[in-house]
């Protein structure tokens, strides 16, 4: 979750963001929208004006949160009536008419295509008009607007170069509320990259549901495929980092697996969900791949990127899943030797396939059992990973100070692999060369060195 503001003579709006990097670029995006309309943005929830909370529907835990928080404001919207509430992104778009029952409470309701109209839903919100906009579109991307950036490190960024998707796996809601995949303009992209590289930020990350489905065909039929993407933004500036969220399994291409081998500058590190280990299971999901498929990408992975780690998405207590489902994401997990994962049980999502089709009919306790045993088991593939990485040395970039000391700084590998190390002479932003000298589960510890 993050929270964002400023101040101004149309409201203050405070923004809370909940679920993944795209949701934190639509707030970016958002921010952009009302500020070019007069409103400024509230870093305190007891100055705002108008509360807007940006929501994740991936999990059942993410749209509790967000229940919570709504409470919240409810509390805060009593001391001042005149307070606006509006209910933004893909819970927005799931449970428009849930949100709506209370009168008292959410304003407005926009979806992720409709942030464009969140100046006139405020304005009829503040005649006591409900703003309520969750159509989806097959054309908007955005791609005109330059996002404020929220994050104040002003070194990282993250860069949408595509919204929706259609790859309609079983379990998600992502298709239902996000809407079909559309691609943006290469040149609107290139364009927000070049601003932030004059703005003195040193990494983008480019985003979308599924990054290696990118594809741009212009006017005349000229098409732009991610891996020539990929390739126009790391010839941008030799010294940006590149990075990319998230690739699909059935769709990473050697192509885009030699272009990150040919330019420095692109990270070695790539996210390749593989959901479970099973190709039983993962026909069910309708992943589009098999376990033999997945096994075949790390394989190209290994020859082509030898130094690129590699992260995931599981899921444990899929419907269906048994024991030898179970062992077999086990098995994959080791086999790959991830390098850090995200792990969930599995929680249904309402009207998707998996709900509509499928019983949800693994035990909770046997879920909970299961996923112990991921994280367990990826605990030590992520401490044998950083153990492996001691007496080496890595490139890091500078992003902040650590929390533990203001005597240390922490930054990131081309692997994203958290590195901390005493401050000396650096400061944030700063590429300094670091020699690991220990390690935790979860932190790279070293120090800085000249090459």
């Amino acid at each position: 979750m993050t929270t964002t503001n400023t101040d101004s003579t149309n409201g203050r709006v405070y923004i809370e963001t909940y679920g993944c990097q795209m949701n934190l670029n639509d707030s970016e995006v958002v921010a952009s929208i009302l500020t070019a309309n007069g409103y400024h943005i509230a870093s305190d929830l007891a100055d705002a004006d108008v509360v807007l909370i940006n929501t994740c529907s991936i999990r059942e835990n993410a749209e509790t949160r967000v229940w919570g928080r709504l409470d919240v404001f409810r509390l805060q919207k009593k001391k001042k009536p005149s307070l606006l509430i509006g209910v933004l992104g893909c819970m927005a778009e799931r449970l428009k008419d849930k949100l709506l029952e209370d009168e008292k409470l959410v304003d407005i309701v926009v979806g992720p295509d409709a942030y464009r109209e969140l100046p006139v839903l405020l304005r009829s919100a503040e005649e006591g008009q409900k703003g309520i906009n969750v159509l989806l579109s097959r054309e908007e991307t955005y791609a005109d607007i330059s996002p404020v950036r929220l994050d104040k490190n002003g070194v990282s960024a993250y860069v949408s170069i595509m919204r929706g998707c259609n790859n309609m796996c079983t379990y998600c809601v992502v298709p239902y509320v996000r809407g079909a995949e559309r691609s943006r303009n290469p040149e609107t992209i290139l364009r927000e990259v070049k601003e932030l590289i004059d703005e003195g930020y040193k990494e983008v990350t480019l985003l979308g549901q599924n990054v290696d489905s990118y594809s741009w065909v212009d006017d005349v039929g000229g098409r732009v495929s991610f891996s020539e993407l990929l390739e126009k933004v790391a010839k941008t500036d030799s010294r940006l980092r590149v990075r990319f969220s998230t690739s699909h399994p059935k769709d990473l291409s050697d192509e885009v697996l030699y272009t990150m081998a040919m330019y420095d500058n692109i990270c070695s590190h790539i996210h390749l969900p593989v959901q479970s280990g099973s190709s039983r299971v993962l026909e069910l999901m309708n992943r589009g791949y098999s376990r033999e498929y997945y096994m075949g990408r790390v394989e190209a992975i290994r020859k082509i990127l030898p130094d690129t780690s590699i992260s995931t998405d599981i899921i444990s207590g899929f419907c269906t899943e048994t024991e030898v489902d179970h062992d077999q994401t086990l098995t994959l997990m080791e086999w790959v030797g991830y390098d850090f994962a995200y792990m969930f049980k599995y929680s249904e999502r309402p009207n998707t396939k998996a709900a509509r089709r499928l019983q949800d009919d693994v035990p909770d306790d046997v879920k909970t059992r299961r996923l112990t045993e991921i994280i367990e088991l990826q605990s030590k593939l992520s401490e044998k990973s950083k153990r492996n990485d001691v007496g080496k040395c890595f490139e890091v970039l500078i992003e902040g100070v650590s929390k533990k000391s203001t005597d240390q700084l922490y930054g990131r590998t081309s692997q994203n692999k958290v590195v901390v190390f005493p401050r000396e002479n650096a400061k944030i932003g700063d590429y300094v060369n670091v020699e690991i000298k220990d390690s935790t589960s979860a932190t790279l510890l070293g120090i800085i060195v000249k090459k």
